[in-house]
């Protein structure tokens, strides 16, 4: 298992029958790393690095950096299509812990088998997209607005945004019911 340890700017390698820690990964000298998904070929992990404005490509079996993908600012969330062929990537606009209102939001969108960015949808009037989930028919990005007091519903098809009003600085978001899939936890880690 491999784990994002945000302020000391690494990942560490955890071996889950011995329960220990086989090593670490530092991400660079500027990095702050948060969400961690695993790509559909089960070999490559995606990092989003918040201070790095985008997402580090770590080899499972070589826990080594392989490469890193630009995103925006405030990298965040990770979130894949239904398919497995795309990663939504949500770009808080601030590389702060608490930002300011209307900042430089935007998801990109990551084509998985190529690890190039396809797509790019900035929030309009400014926006910070922070944590969510994909709904069971993989039409709607929900993603929590953290300095924007909102929750956005975005097309996955057109990038096209509703805004909905919701109380002060929303943060985590589960998309409920994903049928035949249970929560382990935290935003969006389903099984």
């Amino acid at each position: 298992a491999i784990f994002t340890c945000e302020f000391g700017g690494m990942l560490a390698k955890i071996d889950l029958v011995h329960r220990k820690v086989v090593g670490y990964l530092r991400l660079g000298n500027r990095a702050m790393p948060q969400d961690i998904r695993i790509a559909p070929d089960g070999k490559v992990f995606y990092v989003a690095d918040m201070l790095a404005d985008g997402v580090d490509l770590v080899d499972g079996d070589t826990f080594r950096k392989i490469g890193f993908i630009a995103t925006g600012v405030g990298t965040h969330g990770l979130y894949p299509s239904r398919d497995g062929t795309k990663l939504y990537v949500a770009n808080r606009g601030s590389n702060l812990i608490h930002g300011p209102h209307h900042g430089k939001g935007s998801v990109s969108v990551i084509d998985f088998a190529t690890r190039k960015v396809v797509a790019t949808w900035p929030i309009p009037e400014g926006g910070s997209p922070d944590m969510g989930g994909v709904s069971a028919d993989g039409k709607t990005l929900w993603l929590s607005g953290r300095f924007d007091d909102v929750v956005y519903a975005i097309d996955t098809m057109s990038g096209a945004l509703r805004t909905i009003p919701v109380g002060m600085e929303p943060h985590g978001l589960t998309v409920w019911p994903q049928p035949g899939r249970y929560s382990l936890g935290h935003t969006g880690n389903m099984r």
